[in-house]
C-alpha cells in the first residue's frame, strides 16, 4: 500500500483497445485488471462524478454532459463549476482523517471551484470581439504562466475539433508529470482515444494507431509512478462501439408539431420556451423535456416508433437506472447499439444556424460529433479554414465554418450500457492486494479509499 496514488482516466479504454497498449498492460501485470461498471448515460461528466463521489446521477445530479437548465430556460453543455456536482468527493473524505492531503486535478471535469489543491482545466480565452484563443485555467493562478513557459500554451484545438489529436494528451501528461511529485493524489484525464474511435470506429486501423500513440505518450508518466512507488489506477468512463445510423430525434419532434424554433439573422434557433417537447442529444442518450405532463405518452409513443430508438425511459425507467433527478429529461431515449442521436432540429440545411457549421460546444443544444470532421463535401474547406486562421492571426474577427451538416461520417459512439465486456470500460490497478474481478462505477471511490488506507464510510 502506498500513500501516493495516480488515478488515470483514459477515456474510451476497453479490453479490446488495451491489446495494443503495452505500457498500460504493465499496470495490470503488476496488479490486476477488472471489469468496470459505468452509469447511464455512459458519458464523461456523469461517469466521472460517480467515480469521485460513489453516487449515482440521481444523487450527484450530473445527468449527462449537459442538460436543460429549467430555471434558466437554456440548454447548457460542458459547464465547469464543481458546485454542480452533489456529494462529497473522494479526497474530501480522505481529508477528514488527513487534513493536509494534497490533490491535483489535471483535466478531470467540473474542476473549477473544486477543493483540490492544484487544478488545470481547459478554458479558452473569449475576446470581446468574438475571437477565441486556446488557454487553460489553473489554481493556483501563477501555475498558468509556469506551464505556458515550460510546455507552451494549452493546445485547445487538438483537444477537440477537426484537428483533435495527440498533442493535447501529450501536454496533459507533461503537466501531470510536473505536478505528481508534489501531491498525494493526482487525477489525470487523457482524451486521445475519443477522437479516431468516433471518427473511424473502434475496429479501424486508425483506432489501433491511436491506442499505440497514446500508450507511448503515457509511458513516461507510468514510469514516474513506478519509480516513486505511487499506486496507479487506470480507468475509463465508457467504451466506444461501432455506429452507422444517426437518429434525428429533434426533427421528429418538430415534424410532429412539438418542437418550435424562432428565426433571427443567424438562422433557426431551438425555442425551448414555447416547445412542447425537445431533446438534448448526448451521444446514444437523449433527455427529452416535455412541457405538459399530459403530452408525455404521446411523445413517448412517437419516440418508440422512431427507427434507431431502443428504449424510452419514463419515471420508473429512470429510477431503475439511477437517473431520476430533476435535471434529467421527463423522458430519456436510449439508442439502438448501432445508432446515435443528433441534435439537429432544422428541416432545411439552408436554415441551419451559423454555429452548426462551427466547433461551438456551448451554443449547440446537444452534442455534435461531426465537429471532429472538416466538411468532406466542401472542396475548398481547407482553404477557407486557412483564410479564417489568417484573419484570426491578424487580430480580425473570423468564422471557422468547416463542420459538415451530414453526420454520416461518424463511426463510433457511446452512452448506452455496454453489451460486450470487450467493449466495456476497464479498470487496471498496480496493487495486487486490492484484486477483484469487477468494480462497479459507484465502488471506484471506495477502491481509492482502500488503496490509500483511508476509512470507507458506510453507505
Amino acid at each position: 500500500m502506498s500513500d501516493k496514488i495516480l488515478v488515470l482516466d483514459v477515456v474510451g479504454l476497453t479490453p479490446r483497445a488495451l491489446q495494443h497498449m503495452n505500457s498500460l498492460r504493465t499496470v495490470a501485470a503488476a496488479g490486476f485488471q477488472a471489469e468496470l461498471g459505468t452509469v447511464l448515460p455512459a458519458v464523461t461528466c456523469s461517469a466521472q462524478s460517480t467515480f469521485l463521489t460513489g453516487l449515482l446521477p440521481r444523487d450527484h445530479g450530473i445527468v449527462g454532459n449537459g442538460w436543460y437548465f429549467r430555471e434558466l430556460g437554456e440548454v447548457l453543455l460542458w459547464r465547469q463549476h464543481n458546485r454542480l456536482v452533489g456529494g462529497e468527493k473522494v479526497w474530501e473524505t480522505i481529508r477528514r482523517e488527513r487534513p493536509g492531503y494534497r490533490v491535483a486535478n489535471v483535466c478531470w471535469w467540473y474542476a473549477m471551484g473544486s477543493t483540490t489543491d492544484t487544478t488545470i482545466t481547459p478554458r479558452p480565452v473569449y475576446h470581446a470581439d468574438g475571437r477565441k484563443d486556446p488557454d487553460c485555467w489553473t489554481w493556483p493562478p501563477e501555475l498558468h504562466d509556469e506551464l505556458v513557459a515550460e510546455l507552451g500554451p494549452f493546445p485547445l484545438f487538438t483537444y477537440w475539433g477537426p484537428t483533435a489529436g495527440i498533442a493535447s494528451s501529450r501536454w496533459i501528461v507533461a503537466a501531470a508529470r510536473r505536478l505528481m511529485p508534489e501531491h498525494d493524489m493526482t487525477l489525470v484525464y487523457v482524451p486521445h482515444l475519443d477522437y479516431d474511435l468516433q471518427r473511424f470506429g473502434p475496429d479501424s486501423p486508425e483506432a489501433v494507431r491511436a491506442a499505440q500513440e497514446l500508450d507511448d505518450t503515457l509511458a513516461p508518466l507510468l514510469a514516474d509512478a513506478r519509480d516513486s512507488g505511487t499506486t496507479v489506477v487506470v480507468l475509463s468512463e465508457y467504451g466506444i462501439t461501432p455506429v452507422s445510423r444517426p437518429v434525428d430525434i429533434n426533427r421528429a419532434l418538430r415534424r410532429a408539431g412539438l418542437l418550435h424554433v424562432h428565426t433571427n439573422a443567424t438562422g433557426e434557433l431551438l425555442d425551448p420556451w414555447t416547445s412542447r417537447a425537445f431533446a438534448v442529444a448526448d451521444h446514444q442518450v437523449a433527455h427529452v423535456y416535455v412541457e405538459d405532463p399530459a403530452d408525455r405518452e404521446q411523445v413517448a409513443a412517437l419516440l418508440r416508433d422512431l427507427p434507431g430508438v431502443a428504449e424510452v425511459l419514463d419515471d420508473e425507467g429512470k429510477a431503475r437506472h439511477g437517473l431520476d433527478h430533476p435535471r434529467a429529461g421527463d423522458l430519456v431515449a436510449v439508442a439502438e447499439p448501432d445508432a446515435w442521436f443528433t441534435y439537429y432540429y432544422w428541416l432545411d440545411d439552408d436554415r441551419a444556424p451559423d454555429f452548426a457549421r462551427m466547433v461551438e460546444i456551448h451554443k449547440k443544444p446537444g452534442y455534435d460529433p461531426a465537429e471532429l470532421f472538416m466538411d468532406p463535401e466542401d472542396r475548398w474547406v481547407k482553404l477557407r479554414a486557412a483564410a479564417a486562421l489568417a484573419r484570426k492571426k491578424a487580430g480580425m474577427r473570423y468564422a471557422m465554418q468547416v463542420v459538415p451538416l451530414d453526420p454520416s461520417p461518424v463511426r463510433g459512439s457511446h452512452g448506452r450500457l455496454p453489451e460486450d465486456p470487450q467493449d466495456a470500460p476497464v479498470l487496471l490497478c498496480s496493487d495486487p492486494a486490492a484484486r477483484r474481478d469487477s468494480v462497479g462505477a459507484t465502488d471506484v471511490r471506495d477502491l481509492i479509499l482502500e488503496l490509500v488506507g483511508a476509512p470507507v464510510p458506510a453507505r
